[in-house]
């Protein structure tokens, strides 16, 4: 049974950076996007949130795709979006393929083992919900020298549902709520975070992605901070 103290994360974005991807965009193409007036690092977040997009809106149609197919068949797309009249003549797919290793080979924010340990030493459960491969992101994990058991690491593509679509969330909040008491959801995206919050879960947000939370546009939510230390510092604090 699990605690009644329990925090689960979402991990890509959240714990994980996504310098790996940029810095090896930089490496491949960098030079070239610039002659074209394009930032390596604002393709590569426009990559993101276009494979976010399509990922949540085929599962909601009911046709789900797990997340890294979406976002290696979405890369020349994006490219014609960025301007670049010839996609496939300006980068080819040994460079998708690079990019998409780079992207399954990801790292831990030097922070996050810092905000994992102090939640645990407080008494809580850390658990972890990806859109991401399970394989891949326990791998992030071991990596990351960050203990993370098989059975508390679940991905939407267990439930074939994704974020944000309430029902993602809901085995795990039903499963972490038979203690009787409310689990946390901890993300640096304020969608991932304040979807879990309405449905159930008490939410905690770190700023340390997209630095601007837009409550008029997401809500308030319970926790907010800008490092992922202060927001474990901030989920302790309200538990007490």
């Amino acid at each position: 049974m699990p605690s009644n103290k329990n925090v689960v994360f979402d991990v890509v974005g959240t714990l994980v950076s996504y310098d790996t991807l940029i810095n090896t965009l930089e490496t491949r193409l960098g030079d070239r996007l610039r002659a074209e007036g394009v930032k390596p690092s604002l393709l590569a977040n426009t990559w993101i949130e276009v494979a976010e997009r399509e990922y949540t809106y085929l599962s909601m149609s009911g046709k789900y795709v797990p997340f890294v197919q979406c976002m290696a068949q979405l890369f020349y797309r994006v490219l014609y979006l960025a301007d670049i009249p010839d996609p496939r003549a300006f980068a080819t797919d040994d460079d998708v393929q690079a990019l998409m290793d780079a992207y399954n080979n990801l790292t831990m924010r030097p922070c996050a083992a810092e905000c994992i340990r102090k939640l645990r030493e407080a008494g809580f459960t850390v658990w972890a919900l990806t859109a991401a491969d399970l394989d891949g992101v326990a791998g992030l994990f071991a990596k990351a020298a960050v203990d993370m058991p098989k059975e508390n690491l679940l991905s939407c593509d267990l439930y074939g549902v994704g974020k944000p679509d309430p029902l993602a969330y809901e085995p795990l909040l039903k499963q972490l709520s038979e203690g009787g008491a409310k689990p946390w959801f901890a993300a640096a995206h304020c969608w991932d975070v304040s979807a879990a919050q309405r449905k159930g879960f008490r939410g905690a947000y770190s700023l340390v992605l997209e630095k601007d939370k837009l409550p008029d546009l997401f809500g308030e939510i319970d926790i907010t901070a800008d490092t992922l230390p202060e927001m474990a510092d901030g989920i302790i604090a309200a538990s007490e």
